[in-house]
C-alpha cells in the first residue's frame, strides 16, 4: 500500500540521469528513506528527495539518487524530519519499567530530557551513592526505544548535602556541592536543572544558585528553571534567572514559560518582552513550553513550602499539627482565591480507597463531599493519602499559548511521563500524549500560526543547538540517524482532559540511532536509545 514500508534486498533505485550521460556509482547504504519531502530542522524550506543511512548515522541528505539498500522506507507523500526533542520529561520511571515510550514515540520524539529540579542521580541507595552517570547508564542497560539526557538536578545537589532543611549551604556544603557539580558534567550533565517553588528546591538561595551554575558553566552547561514563581511575582522571578544567567556566564532556559492564574495573565507580554530585551544584549535565554492551557503537579501547588521543611513525613506530621493548621488554612486561602478550587482536578492518589473517592474530581467538589471548606479539604485528603496528591491546574490562557508558540525562541516539552500501556485504568494530563504533535498539527496545519519547517526547527534543531548536542538535531550527513517520517496532513492528538489515554495519529515511521523503532505506526520491539551526554562529558 502506498507510503507503507518496502523492504528490497540490494535493490536499485530511481536513476535521474538520462541515457546519454554517465552512471554515478550508486551510494551503499543499510536503510534509504526514499522520495520523502525532506525538512533538515534548520528552518529551511522543504524538498523532495531522499536520506540515506549506515549503521547509526547519516550519509546522505540530497535529491533521489541511486542507491544500493538492505531496506527501503517510501516516503512518498510523507514528511521527513529530524527526531523531536522533549526539554522536560519525567519519563525515566515509566520508561524503566516499559522502555517502548510509546506515548512520546508515536509523536516522533527521539531525545527525553530530565532534570526539573531532581534528576535521576546522584542518590545513596544502601549506603553506596549512585552517581549521576549510573542512573542514567542504567536506563540505557535495561533497555529504552528513545534516546535519554538529563540535567543535574539542583534540589538533587542540595539534598546530598544539606538534607530537607529550609537554611542556607555552609562552606563546606557549597564546595561539596560544586564537587558534585563537576562529577555530574563530567558524566554527561546538560547543566543545572532547579524547580524554585517546590521544597527543598526553593530553600536555595540566589546566590547559591549562581555558584553552582559557575561549575556548570566552566563544562559548557546549561541552567534551566521552573522560576520561583509564575503567577503574581513571575517578573521578579524573571529578573532572577536573568541574574543568574549573566552573573554564572551561563546560557537559561525557562521551563514551560507561562504568566498562571487569570489576573496574571496579562504580564506574559511584559515576560516576552523584558526576555526579547536581554536576549537583544546578548544574553543566551530561551524557553519551553507545553501545547496546553493548564498545568499538573500536587496539591503542592496551593500549599506553601515552609510547611514542607524536613522531608516528607515531617512535612505530614506537620500539617497534623493543630497549631500548625490556621496559618496554613490561612495560607491557602490566599493562594484559591487567585487559583480557584473549582480549576484544580485531582487525577492522582496514592491509595485505592482515595482514589475511588475523588479521582477525577475537582478539589471544591471533594470538599462538598466532606462538608469541608477547600483548605480544610486539601490538608485532610493529603494527611489521609499520605501523597502529595496529583492534579491539573486550569490556570492559564489558550491566547497566551498562541502568543507563546509564535516566538522563535521557545522549544518544546511535555512536563509528564512516558506512557506506553493505555489498557491500565489511571488519569493523566493529555499533555503526555499531545504535546508535540500539537505543534505540528492544531497550531501549524490548523491555525496557520507558523510555516511546518518553523515548527520542526524548534523541536529539532533549535534545543539541539541549546543543549550543544553533538551530531543530533538536524537531517545532515555524519549526524545520528534520529528521523521521524509522517503524514503533515494526517498528525493530530487525541488525548483529551475527560480522555486523555489515546495515541497521537499521523506519525508513521521512527528511527532512533538508525534503527527503526516505529514502522507503520507500530513498535518494532528494538531498543536503540542511548544516553546523550552534554557538553562536559569526558571519558576520564
Amino acid at each position: 500500500m502506498k507510503n507503507y514500508s518496502s523492504f528490497l534486498i540490494l535493490t536499485f533505485l530511481f536513476f535521474s540521469f538520462s541515457c546519454s550521460k554517465k552512471p554515478v556509482e550508486p551510494i551503499v547504504a543499510d536503510l534509504v528513506i526514499y522520495n520523502g519531502t525532506i525538512y533538515d530542522g534548520s528552518g529551511d524550506k522543504p524538498f523532495i528527495g531522499s536520506v540515506g543511512i549506515k549503521d547509526d548515522k547519516i550519509i546522505y541528505v540530497g535529491q533521489n539518487t541511486n542507491f544500493v539498500s538492505d531496506t527501503t522506507i517510501d516516503a512518498t507523500g510523507l514528511s521527513v524530519s529530524p527526531g523531536f526533542i522533549n526539554m522536560l520529561s519525567w519519563g525515566y520511571g515509566t520508561l524503566m519499567n516499559d522502555g517502548r515510550g510509546l506515548s512520546d514515540l508515536k509523536q516522533g520524539v527521539t531525545l527525553e530530557v530530565f532534570g526539573e529540579g531532581t534528576s535521576p542521580g546522584p542518590y545513596y541507595k544502601d549506603g553506596k551513592l549512585i552517581s549521576f552517570g549510573d542512573a542514567m547508564n542504567k536506563l540505557e542497560e535495561n533497555g529504552v526505544s528513545l534516546n535519554i539526557a538529563s540535567f543535574l538536578g539542583a534540589a538533587t545537589t542540595r539534598i546530598l548535602e544539606v538534607g530537607y532543611d529550609n537554611r542556607a549551604a555552609s562552606d563546606g556544603e557549597m564546595k561539596r556541592m560544586k564537587k558534585i557539580v563537576e562529577k555530574s558534567m563530567k558524566e554527561g550533565a546538560m547543566g543545572i536543572g532547579s524547580s524554585l517553588i517546590y521544597a527543598p528546591g526553593d530553600y536555595a538561595s540566589t546566590e547559591e544558585l549562581i555558584e553552582i551554575c559557575k561549575t556548570a558553566s566552566e563544562y559548557g552547561g546549561m541552567y534551566i528553571s521552573h522560576m520561583r514563581n509564575e503567577d503574581n511575582k513571575v517578573m521578579e522571578a524573571l529578573e532572577e534567572l536573568i541574574t543568574i544567567s549573566r552573573d554564572a556566564d551561563i546560557p537559561a532556559e525557562i521551563y514551560h514559560l507561562k504568566s498562571s492564574r487569570k489576573a496574571n495573565w496579562k504580564k506574559i507580554d511584559d515576560v516576552i518582552r523584558r526576555v526579547e530585551e536581554v536576549r537583544e544584549e546578548g544574553l543566551k535565554i530561551t524557553a519551553d513550553i507545553y501545547t496546553y492551557n493548564a498545568s499538573s503537579t500536587g496539591l503542592t501547588g496551593v500549599i506553601p513550602t515552609w510547611v514542607q521543611e524536613g522531608g516528607h513525613r515531617a512535612w505530614i506530621n506537620r500539617m497534623k499539627d493543630p497549631s500548625v493548621r490556621e496559618r496554613l488554612m490561612e495560607d491557602i486561602r490566599k493562594e484559591l482565591s487567585e487559583q480557584p478550587p473549582e480549576g484544580i482536578l485531582m487525577v492522582g492518589f496514592r491509595t485505592a480507597s482515595m482514589s475511588k473517592k475523588y479521582l477525577a474530581k475537582t478539589v471544591a467538589e471533594a470538599a462538598d463531599m466532606r462538608g469541608q471548606s477547600p483548605e480544610e479539604a486539601i490538608i485532610d485528603m493529603i494527611i489521609e493519602d499520605d501523597n502529595r496528591i496529583q492534579c491539573i491546574y486550569f490556570s492559564m490562557s489558550e491566547e497566551n499559548i498562541r502568543k507563546k508558540i509564535s516566538l522563535p525562541w521557545v522549544s518544546f516539552c511535555s512536563d509528564a511521563g512516558i506512557y506506553s500501556d493505555i489498557s491500565k485504568s489511571f488519569r493523566t494530563h493529555p499533555r503526555a500524549f499531545g504535546s508535540f504533535i500539537r505543534v505540528l498539527g492544531k497550531y501549524s496545519r490548523d491555525e496557520n500560526l507558523f510555516p511546518l519547517e518553523e515548527g520542526i526547527r524548534r523541536l529539532t534543531g533549535f534545543p539541539a543547538s541549546n543543549l550543544k548536542l553533538k551530531e543530533r538535531g538536524l537531517l545532515k550527513e555524519n549526524y545520528f540517524a534520529d528521523i521521524v517520517i509522517f503524514n503533515k496532513d494526517e498528525v493530530k492528538d487525541n488525548a483529551t482532559f475527560e480522555e486523555p489515554l489515546q495515541f497521537a495519529e499521523g506519525v508513521n515511521h521512527v528511527l532512533v540511532n538508525g534503527v527503526p523503532v516505529l514502522l507503520n505506526g507500530e513498535h518494532t520491539n528494538k531498543y536503540s536509545g542511548r544516553f546523550v551526554k552534554g557538553p562536559g562529558f569526558s571519558l576520564n
